[in-house]
């Protein structure tokens, strides 16, 4: 059972890095580029084979380094773009402090009201889940890869390192996200917004000269992610063909093939397979959770016993 679910698994989990978790960014970030550079009449406005040719050279450069290389990006990319990011989202709700009740609400009776969604309830719901485990990946498993390569003693500790990624990533930044959105109107001044661009276009209403800011932001974050996934793609693909340097080295030109062609088609598609992906990991992931649920007890016992004697 254990030996099928680890190659269930591991084919998601290629699939799923080149498709939702590179393809995606890849797109998102042109998005976003087009309209910091002037929207449909740029230069750039019909020009996603060029803009994905480029992020796929500088994802390339980075992943062909190794976990060293990957790590050495990602450490420096992500607290800065983070950084910027709440700093301006705080500021606007700021800007709109006394709206922030009334937004509250409105989210709310977004999520719990039958006629919030087409499908009523349970739409919202599956929507719901679907945004939030490919925002955390929460339950999915790719981020142990990441945290299985650490270097730690304690394995537990290494767990409780990963319980503040889905806190910190949904529920702080996804809501602080959601109520600038709201507050701003965005979601109601042109419907045929969505991704990135409602974002940019819910900031630029308070602070016009954001959504420059948002496309280095949203490069930054896209380009951490990629090599990210980059790597956990690497690692299933390797469980699956072997530790070959030429298939490992396939692997990534493909990888980065794939991004130049994410910023070329439509977000939807890309949505659509990147969820069925995410959600096939998950369920390989789960069962994998519920047989070993005992083992992971008695570590955690034995962690909480060590700590409290220490202390």
């Amino acid at each position: 059972l254990g030996k099928s679910l680890s190659l269930f698994f591991a084919v998601c989990c290629v699939i799923a890095s080149l498709c939702g978790s590179n393809m995606l960014q890849s797109n998102q970030a042109y998005q976003q580029f087009v309209v910091a550079m002037g929207g449909e009449s740029s230069f750039w406005a019909d020009k996603g084979w060029l803009f994905g040719s480029i992020l796929a050279a500088i994802t390339g450069t980075v992943i062909v380094g190794g976990i060293k290389s990957i790590a050495k990006v990602t450490e420096k990319l992500v607290p800065l773009m983070a950084g910027i990011y709440l700093s301006a989202a705080v500021f606007i709700l700021l800007f709109h402090y006394q709206s922030i009740p009334s937004a509250i609400m409105l989210i709310l009776e977004g999520a719990f009201v039958a006629e919030g969604v087409a499908g009523g309830v349970i739409g919202v719901i599956i929507q719901g889940f679907k945004r939030a485990a490919f925002s955390s990946e929460a339950g999915v498993g790719a981020a142990s890869i990441a945290h299985a390569s650490a270097s730690t003693k304690e394995p537990v500790r290494e767990g409780y390192v990963a319980l503040l990624e889905p806190f910190i990533d949904t529920v702080v930044i996804c809501t602080i996200t959601a109520l600038v959105i709201v507050i701003t109107g965005a979601y109601q001044t042109n419907e045929e917004l969505n991704g990135v661009t409602l974002t940019s276009s819910a900031f630029a209403s308070v602070i016009w000269w954001f959504p420059y800011v948002l496309s280095a932001a949203v490069l930054m974050f896209a380009i951490s992610t990629m090599i990210s996934w980059a790597y956990y793609g690497s690692i299933a693909w390797r469980y699956l063909v072997g530790d070959s340097e030429q298939w490992d080295l396939f692997y990534k030109l493909f990888f980065c093939l794939c991004t130049a062609i994410g910023a070329s088609i439509s977000l939807d598609s890309v949505i659509a397979i990147s969820d069925g992906m995410f959600f096939s990991m998950a369920i390989a992931n789960i069962i994998g959770l519920y047989i070993l649920a005992p083992s992971i007890k008695r570590d955690l016992t034995i962690y909480k016993s060590k700590y409290i004697a220490e202390n």
